[in-house]
């Protein structure tokens, strides 16, 4: 008896010892809902898994310091190192898999679609200059779609855990470029991921966060 109360303390005593500030957010949809785009599978993989890891890594590396009491925004801000990619890593997919849905919404109207049209002549036009700047960013990272302070959209790239936030932009939508993103279903085939990437966007979700933070 003696010996499986001390078990039993030392089981409360490591599952209480890491924070659980942070938590994994379920998907706005069923995962096999993607289909034939991005699998079942894949979602599995890259949100239960790679998603998941980030989370208790960042909880596992925040405790016990300042970052504790911040939200996930002011680390990513205010940290470098192995807390600034966990925590990165951890936005940069939640907002990556926020965008998508099932019977997504196909083109954007209003003042975002004029702004894109007077970016990128239209919505064509912007998805080939997002496509080319993903084909060509060497090695793992994230394209997105931003807005500055002034409204203005523009295109940029970013190296692993990189995000716009730190350039003091605000992101719209986001291409994830990481081989584990498309890997499953397209293998090497990268160019094939971001055409499927497209087939599921929910435009009503990148217009939703344009109002938000962009419109003028």
């Amino acid at each position: 008896m003696k010996t499986l109360l001390i078990n039993l303390i030392t089981v409360i005593m490591t599952t209480t010892t890491v924070s659980q500030k942070f938590s994994l957010a379920p998907l706005p949809y069923y995962k096999q809902s993607l289909e034939p785009y991005i699998s079942e599978q894949t979602l599995m993989f890259h949100h239960d898994k790679h998603l998941a890891g980030y989370v208790a890594k960042l909880n596992e590396l925040i405790e016990g310091t300042e970052y504790a009491y911040m939200t996930l925004e002011e680390i990513i801000l205010k940290s470098d190192g192995a807390i600034f990619n966990n925590a990165a890593q951890t936005w940069n997919h939640q907002f990556y898999f926020d965008q998508f849905s099932s019977s997504p919404l196909r083109e954007p109207s209003g003042a975002f679609a004029e702004a894109i049209r007077s970016k990128y002549g239209d919505i064509k036009g912007l998805k080939e200059h997002m496509t080319k700047a993903a084909l060509a960013l060497f090695g793992s990272g994230w394209v997105w779609l931003v807005c500055n302070d002034n409204g203005e959209l523009d295109i940029v790239s970013t190296q692993n855990a990189g995000t716009p936030l730190t350039d003091g932009l605000h992101p719209l939508l986001t291409i994830d470029v990481w081989e584990h993103a498309y890997y499953i279903d397209y293998r090497n085939a990268r160019a094939e991921g971001v055409k499927a990437f497209w087939e599921v966007l929910d435009w009503k979700v990148i217009e939703e966060r344009y109002n938000k933070c962009c419109k003028r």
